[in-house]
């Protein structure tokens, strides 16, 4: 459908009467109610001329009970200044911290400490600093589906780096990463008393 100018003519007039978008789509035809508001604003006609249809009854009550409100004044340009900070200025009221696990690191900041070997067990420990040894260090873009993805480094930085080796099969990580990042239920409860 193209906007000739008959069709643009006729949805001029019968929005200047009032008529609704609905109601101009349903007259012009082959064309949505939307598409009869999208070209209403690029023709610059959102303010209705009023006229021809009458208005909605609870609608025009509600008009008639508020009483327009006058025109708001032009400020003095000496108020448009903002005040200059005092010394006596309130503080801004600290955040409440949050915990050291939800934060968001922004780039290049050092990142938290990490878990300690007291939450991971000695044996995993021990296995993942001996792969990361003999790891692959690909980068992002060398990762598939048979790579271990697991992070090591900070991303910030150049030495940023995945492990590569061989995955275990179903999971996204070689046999040491997956011993740190899936433990039994039962051993993380212990933990935690």
């Amino acid at each position: 459908m193209s906007w000739t100018e008959d069709r643009v003519e006729t949805l001029k007039k019968m929005w200047a009467e009032g008529q609704s978008a609905s109601q101009i789509a349903k007259e012009l035809g082959g064309v949505t109610r939307n598409a009869v508001i999208g070209k209403v604003h690029r023709l610059g006609l959102s303010n209705r001329a009023g006229g021809g249809s009458t208005p909605n009854p609870a609608v025009a009550a509600k008009a008639k009970e508020k009483p327009a409100k006058p025109a708001a004044k032009p400020k003095p340009a000496a108020a448009e200044k903002k005040p200059e900070k005092t010394e006596a200025a309130e503080p801004a009221p600290e955040r409440p911290a949050i915990p050291a696990r939800k934060q968001i690191i922004p780039a290049g900041q050092p990142l938290p400490p990490q878990p300690s070997a007291n939450e991971i067990s000695p044996e995993a420990l021990a296995s993942v600093r001996e792969v990361e040894k003999t790891a692959k260090r690909i980068s992002l873009m060398e990762l598939t589906e048979r790579t271990c993805k697991w992070p090591i480094g900070d991303p910030a930085t150049p030495e940023f780096w995945f492990c590569g080796l061989p995955v275990q099969q179903g999971k996204p990580y070689c046999e040491a990463h997956v011993g740190v990042a899936f433990q039994p239920m039962s051993s993380r409860r212990d933990r935690k008393r």
